[in-house]
């Protein structure tokens, strides 16, 4: 059964698949975190060969017949060669990957992200509507794109060119103020 890749559903390469918990996609070059049960590997000649458990040894947990060689991290089930799913140097048992009980105490996937340049450019962008506002948004911009331009982007590609321009806005904005401010100072004395 060929697994397909995230992004452009071409079949990725079995040798891809059987480095690790990473593959690239030959198609698209995109690279796919993979979870494959070592099974999937095996030739199609015949099934999986696992040794016999013998009378005293620990049996494999939805094979009985088939002696154990590691148990599940999660829940503790002992599992055969066929069974045992190995990911980020841990072995999972098939019903523990099934019901994706590792996933939030593994890795912690990002599903979202703040997007520090958008704020820095909508700041200045939207104070405009109310001007007065602008006396604290603008150089909060500023002190935002300063201090936040080298967070992660989005999770999708994006370039910085709205730090560069909430910047340049705020800057602007800030400097407005000054003037204007140094402005009514020189006409009241």
């Amino acid at each position: 059964m060929p697994v397909p890749c995230a992004r452009c559903d071409m079949p990725l390469p079995k040798w891809e698949l059987a480095r690790g918990n990473h593959a690239v996609c030959t198609s698209c070059g995109s690279e796919n975190e993979v979870r494959v049960f070592p099974a999937i590997m095996q030739l199609a000649a015949g099934p999986a060969h696992s040794e016999a458990a013998i009378e005293g040894e620990a049996a494999c947990f939805d094979h009985p017949m088939k002696r154990a060689v590691a148990s599940c991290r999660q829940c503790g089930r002992f599992v055969c060669a066929v069974c045992s799913v190995e990911f980020g140097g841990e072995v999972w048992c098939p019903s523990c990957v099934a019901a994706g009980a590792g996933q939030a105490r593994e890795a912690k996937l990002e599903t979202s992200r703040m997007l520090w340049d958008s704020i820095v450019l909508t700041l200045p962008l939207a104070s405009l509507l109310m001007w007065p506002f602008t006396i604290g948004t603008a150089p909060a911009a500023v002190v935002l794109a300063i201090t936040k331009r080298k967070q992660p982007l989005s999770l999708v590609r994006r370039s910085r060119w709205r730090f560069v321009a909430g910047a340049i806005l705020g800057a602007v904005e800030t400097a407005a103020w000054g003037f204007g401010i140094a402005y009514l100072i020189s006409r009241a004395s």
